[in-house]
Protein backbone atom coordinates (compact mmCIF):
# COMPACT_ATOMS: atom_id res chain seq x y z
CA UNK A 1 0.00 0.00 0.00
CA UNK A 2 1.30 3.73 -0.77
CA UNK A 3 0.01 5.37 2.12
CA UNK A 4 0.29 8.89 1.00
CA UNK A 5 -1.82 7.78 -2.25
CA UNK A 6 -4.43 6.31 0.06
CA UNK A 7 -4.07 9.92 2.30
CA UNK A 8 -4.50 12.06 -0.97
CA UNK A 9 -7.37 9.79 -2.37
CA UNK A 10 -9.41 9.72 1.28
CA UNK A 11 -8.90 13.84 1.93
CA UNK A 12 -10.35 14.23 -2.12
CA UNK A 13 -13.45 12.15 -0.85
CA UNK A 14 -13.86 14.70 2.11
CA UNK A 15 -12.35 14.47 5.59
CA UNK A 16 -9.82 11.97 7.49
CA UNK A 17 -9.22 11.02 11.33
CA UNK A 18 -6.48 9.27 12.73
CA UNK A 19 -5.78 7.36 15.87
CA UNK A 20 -3.01 8.08 17.85
CA UNK A 21 -1.68 5.46 19.99
CA UNK A 22 1.35 5.79 21.97
CA UNK A 23 3.05 2.49 22.50
CA UNK A 24 4.21 3.54 25.94
CA UNK A 25 1.30 3.39 27.46
CA UNK A 26 -0.28 -0.03 27.84
CA UNK A 27 0.61 -3.74 26.69
CA UNK A 28 0.78 -4.36 22.78
CA UNK A 29 -2.04 -6.81 23.30
CA UNK A 30 -3.94 -3.57 24.82
CA UNK A 31 -2.56 -1.23 22.35
CA UNK A 32 -3.99 -3.87 19.71
CA UNK A 33 -7.60 -3.57 21.57
CA UNK A 34 -7.64 0.42 21.12
CA UNK A 35 -6.73 -0.02 17.48
CA UNK A 36 -9.36 -2.30 16.98
CA UNK A 37 -12.14 -0.03 18.56
CA UNK A 38 -10.94 2.90 16.91
CA UNK A 39 -10.90 0.88 13.76
CA UNK A 40 -15.00 0.17 14.40
CA UNK A 41 -15.42 4.00 15.43
CA UNK A 42 -14.73 4.80 11.76
CA UNK A 43 -10.62 5.61 12.00
CA UNK A 44 -9.28 6.17 8.91
CA UNK A 45 -5.02 5.43 9.64
CA UNK A 46 -3.38 4.38 12.87
CA UNK A 47 -0.44 6.77 14.25
CA UNK A 48 2.13 5.19 16.54
CA UNK A 49 4.37 6.62 18.92
CA UNK A 50 4.46 9.82 20.92
CA UNK A 51 6.21 9.00 23.90
CA UNK A 52 10.16 9.82 24.93
CA UNK A 53 10.83 6.63 26.24
CA UNK A 54 9.73 4.61 23.25
CA UNK A 55 12.32 1.70 22.04
CA UNK A 56 12.05 -0.05 18.64
CA UNK A 57 11.53 -3.38 20.58
CA UNK A 58 8.17 -1.96 22.16
CA UNK A 59 7.50 -0.27 18.95
CA UNK A 60 7.90 -3.39 16.28
CA UNK A 61 5.76 -5.76 19.18
CA UNK A 62 2.97 -2.98 19.24
CA UNK A 63 2.45 -2.61 15.39
CA UNK A 64 2.92 -6.50 14.53
CA UNK A 65 0.18 -6.91 17.48
CA UNK A 66 -1.74 -4.06 16.01
CA UNK A 67 -1.54 -5.45 12.09
CA UNK A 68 -2.23 -8.43 13.08
CA UNK A 69 -5.56 -7.44 14.58
CA UNK A 70 -6.73 -4.62 12.32
CA UNK A 71 -6.34 -3.40 8.06
CA UNK A 72 -5.89 -0.20 8.66
CA UNK A 73 -2.82 1.97 7.43
CA UNK A 74 -0.18 2.13 10.34
CA UNK A 75 1.79 4.96 10.10
CA UNK A 76 5.18 5.99 12.96
CA UNK A 77 4.57 9.21 14.25
CA UNK A 78 8.21 9.24 15.87
CA UNK A 79 10.17 10.85 18.36
CA UNK A 80 13.37 10.04 17.26
CA UNK A 81 15.38 7.71 14.40
CA UNK A 82 15.99 4.97 17.69
CA UNK A 83 12.04 4.13 16.90
CA UNK A 84 11.66 3.25 13.36
CA UNK A 85 10.24 -0.01 12.68
CA UNK A 86 10.56 -2.47 9.76
CA UNK A 87 6.60 -3.57 10.22
CA UNK A 88 4.84 -0.39 10.41
CA UNK A 89 3.53 0.78 6.47
CA UNK A 90 5.06 4.42 6.36
CA UNK A 91 6.40 6.52 8.82
CA UNK A 92 6.12 10.35 8.87
CA UNK A 93 9.17 11.86 7.84
CA UNK A 94 9.15 15.19 9.88
CA UNK A 95 11.10 18.20 10.86
CA UNK A 96 9.83 20.29 14.01
CA UNK A 97 9.94 23.89 11.83
CA UNK A 98 9.93 25.81 15.06
CA UNK A 99 12.09 24.14 17.08
CA UNK A 100 15.25 25.82 18.25
CA UNK A 101 17.49 22.65 18.22
CA UNK A 102 18.79 21.58 14.29
CA UNK A 103 17.91 17.85 16.43
CA UNK A 104 14.35 17.85 15.60
CA UNK A 105 14.34 20.42 12.85
CA UNK A 106 17.01 17.72 11.08
CA UNK A 107 19.49 15.55 12.55
CA UNK A 108 17.23 13.07 13.28
CA UNK A 109 15.69 12.75 9.95
CA UNK A 110 19.92 12.24 8.94
CA UNK A 111 20.26 9.80 10.78
CA UNK A 112 17.24 7.72 10.46
CA UNK A 113 16.86 8.49 6.58
CA UNK A 114 19.26 5.40 6.08
CA UNK A 115 17.25 3.15 8.19
CA UNK A 116 13.92 4.00 6.69
CA UNK A 117 16.00 3.11 2.94
CA UNK A 118 17.00 -0.37 4.00
CA UNK A 119 14.03 -1.01 5.70
CA UNK A 120 12.08 0.06 3.11
CA UNK A 121 9.16 1.62 4.69
CA UNK A 122 7.32 5.07 2.81
CA UNK A 123 8.54 8.31 4.46
CA UNK A 124 5.95 10.87 4.00
CA UNK A 125 7.48 14.48 4.64
CA UNK A 126 5.55 16.59 6.83
CA UNK A 127 6.00 19.80 8.13
CA UNK A 128 5.09 19.44 12.21
CA UNK A 129 4.56 23.07 13.93
CA UNK A 130 3.92 23.65 17.30
CA UNK A 131 1.10 25.51 18.87
CA UNK A 132 0.83 27.18 21.88
CA UNK A 133 0.36 25.65 24.47
CA UNK A 134 2.32 22.60 23.14
CA UNK A 135 2.28 20.77 26.18
CA UNK A 136 5.06 17.84 26.31
CA UNK A 137 5.71 17.95 22.65
CA UNK A 138 6.70 21.57 22.78
CA UNK A 139 9.15 21.27 25.53
CA UNK A 140 10.83 18.09 24.90
CA UNK A 141 10.87 19.39 21.23
CA UNK A 142 12.61 22.97 22.37
CA UNK A 143 9.53 24.51 20.37
CA UNK A 144 9.34 28.15 19.78
CA UNK A 145 5.57 27.68 20.29
CA UNK A 146 3.11 29.53 17.99
CA UNK A 147 1.06 32.23 19.97
CA UNK A 148 -2.66 31.71 19.78
CA UNK A 149 -3.17 34.79 18.39
CA UNK A 150 -0.26 34.39 15.76
CA UNK A 151 -1.96 33.86 12.25
CA UNK A 152 0.35 35.03 10.47
CA UNK A 153 3.47 33.13 11.99
CA UNK A 154 1.52 29.91 11.46
CA UNK A 155 0.98 30.88 7.95
CA UNK A 156 4.59 31.46 7.18
CA UNK A 157 5.80 28.24 8.84
CA UNK A 158 2.54 26.12 6.99
CA UNK A 159 3.81 27.79 3.35
CA UNK A 160 7.11 27.43 4.11
CA UNK A 161 6.83 23.40 4.49
CA UNK A 162 4.96 23.40 1.19
CA UNK A 163 7.54 25.23 -0.22
CA UNK A 164 10.13 23.23 0.92
CA UNK A 165 8.29 19.77 -0.46
CA UNK A 166 6.74 18.33 2.22
CA UNK A 167 3.53 16.71 1.69
CA UNK A 168 1.39 17.42 4.72
CA UNK A 169 1.52 20.00 7.50
CA UNK A 170 0.69 19.41 11.08
CA UNK A 171 -0.75 21.80 13.65
CA UNK A 172 -0.11 20.11 17.12
CA UNK A 173 -1.56 22.17 20.35
CA UNK A 174 0.21 19.11 21.75
CA UNK A 175 -1.14 16.15 23.68
CA UNK A 176 -3.33 16.59 26.45
CA UNK A 177 -3.80 20.09 25.47
CA UNK A 178 -6.43 22.27 27.21
CA UNK A 179 -7.81 23.10 24.27
CA UNK A 180 -6.92 22.74 20.16
CA UNK A 181 -5.51 24.61 17.63
CA UNK A 182 -7.20 27.97 17.19
CA UNK A 183 -10.36 27.92 14.81
CA UNK A 184 -9.20 30.84 13.15
CA UNK A 185 -5.54 29.79 12.94
CA UNK A 186 -6.70 26.78 10.91
CA UNK A 187 -9.21 28.70 8.52
CA UNK A 188 -6.14 31.07 7.68
CA UNK A 189 -3.27 28.56 7.21
CA UNK A 190 -5.66 26.34 5.01
CA UNK A 191 -6.65 29.03 3.09
CA UNK A 192 -2.86 29.94 2.13
CA UNK A 193 -1.86 26.09 1.34
CA UNK A 194 -2.47 23.55 -1.29
CA UNK A 195 -1.31 20.64 0.69
CA UNK A 196 -3.61 18.61 3.37
CA UNK A 197 -3.52 20.33 6.55
CA UNK A 198 -3.11 17.90 9.54
CA UNK A 199 -4.72 19.32 13.13
CA UNK A 200 -4.24 17.72 16.65
CA UNK A 201 -4.20 17.80 20.36
CA UNK A 202 -6.99 18.78 22.67
CA UNK A 203 -9.54 17.43 20.55
CA UNK A 204 -12.16 16.10 22.89
CA UNK A 205 -15.36 16.63 21.72
CA UNK A 206 -17.31 16.20 18.60
CA UNK A 207 -18.25 19.88 18.41
CA UNK A 208 -14.41 21.05 19.03
CA UNK A 209 -13.79 18.27 15.52
CA UNK A 210 -16.44 19.65 13.49
CA UNK A 211 -15.37 22.63 13.65
CA UNK A 212 -11.73 22.70 13.00
CA UNK A 213 -12.96 20.36 10.35
CA UNK A 214 -15.53 22.55 8.43
CA UNK A 215 -13.15 25.66 8.90
CA UNK A 216 -10.17 23.60 6.88
CA UNK A 217 -8.83 20.51 8.61
CA UNK A 218 -8.38 18.04 6.14
CA UNK A 219 -7.50 15.19 9.03
CA UNK A 220 -8.49 15.16 12.22
CA UNK A 221 -5.62 13.44 15.49
CA UNK A 222 -7.07 12.08 18.39
CA UNK A 223 -5.28 10.31 20.54
CA UNK A 224 -5.89 10.98 24.57
CA UNK A 225 -9.53 10.15 24.25
CA UNK A 226 -8.86 6.43 23.34
CA UNK A 227 -6.66 6.03 26.60
CA UNK A 228 -8.99 8.07 29.16
CA UNK A 229 -12.59 6.38 27.95
CA UNK A 230 -14.47 3.21 28.64
CA UNK A 231 -16.37 3.17 25.75
CA UNK A 232 -14.02 3.91 22.53
CA UNK A 233 -16.00 3.00 19.97
CA UNK A 234 -19.11 5.00 21.11
CA UNK A 235 -17.49 8.39 22.18
CA UNK A 236 -14.58 8.36 19.27
CA UNK A 237 -17.51 7.04 17.06
CA UNK A 238 -19.33 10.86 18.04
CA UNK A 239 -15.88 12.71 17.28
CA UNK A 240 -15.39 10.91 13.69
CA UNK A 241 -18.84 11.31 12.80
CA UNK A 242 -18.66 14.85 13.12
CA UNK A 243 -15.69 15.44 11.23
CA UNK A 244 -17.29 13.58 8.47
CA UNK A 245 -20.83 14.63 8.24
Amino acid sequence: MNVMNYIQERVKRGKMHMTLIDPAEQSPKEAAELAYEAYLAGTDALMIGGSTDLTREIMDKTIMAIKAKVNLPVIIFPNGADVISKHADAIYFMSLLNSTSLNFVIRQQVMGAPLIKKLGLEPIPMGYIIVEPGMTAGKIGKAEVIKRNDIERAVAYALAAQYLGMKLVYLEAGSGAPEPVPVEMVRKVKEEIDIPLVVGGGIRTPEAARNLSKNGADIIVTGTIVEEVKNIRESLGKIIRAIKE
